[in-house]
């Protein structure tokens, strides 16, 4: 069996551009600059022949995908894609406190401590086991060849991790921005990157 994942995150909204921490708890639209890169995205890559589009719960990855679904494109939801739960952060603004905080955590993360988590939220592995069941449920779709995944910046840079067996403490190693683009061949149960990063949607827009 070999499929093709096309995986992007989520068009920018007004909590992205504020400094507002969203994750899992916040369920933000698109602001315009977001529903711009959706165009973008979708004049790029409406030619593809995805047999499925995923999305998260949240409004913002239906949102960025809904050019594709209008075409009649099949999609569902699952909460594996969501986003990590940021916990007591979330809804609230990165000022010096929170940013101090979020820092101790992502270098903690960094050194290997990936069963962390900001207070009432979610860590990396909890995280990584929400995907796997993602993963397995898509990879058992076995008439989907090509598809769609929109998710979330923190939550995809951990997917890329596990599913390319690099170790989860290396997710920031992945850049990340609204939109940006990777594409991963799954052929003998293994995920391959074949294209890393790609903005080049983006170019027109001036966010590249």
């Amino acid at each position: 069996m070999k499929k093709i994942f096309y995986f992007i995150r989520h068009g920018q909204t007004d909590l992205n551009r504020r400094g507002i921490v969203q994750g899992r708890g916040v369920n933000s639209p698109l602001n315009d600059t977001g529903r711009e890169q959706a165009q973008a995205f979708f004049d790029a890559y409406k030619d593809i022949p995805f047999d499925k589009v995923y999305i998260s719960t949240l409004l913002r990855t239906k949102e960025t995908v809904q050019s594709f679904l209008d075409l009649g494109i099949p999609s569902e939801e699952l909460i594996g894609l969501d986003e990590i739960s940021w916990g007591v952060y979330e809804g609230k603004e990165q000022d010096e406190t929170i940013m101090a905080g979020f820092n101790q955590v992502v270098a903690a993360w960094r050194a290997g401590d990936l069963d962390l988590g900001i207070e009432a939220g979610e860590s990396p592995n909890a995280l990584v086991e929400r995907q796997k069941e993602a993963i397995a449920h898509m990879l058992k779709q076995h008439d989907e060849e090509t598809v769609l995944v929109c998710m979330h910046g923190r939550a995809l840079r951990i997917m890329l991790c596990h599913l390319t067996n690099i170790p989860v403490n290396l997710m920031d190693d992945f850049p990340h921005t609204n939109t940006a683009l990777y594409v991963l061949e799954y052929s003998d149960d293994v995920f391959t990157i074949i294209d890393h990063y790609n903005i080049k949607h983006l170019e027109e827009l001036g966010d590249a």
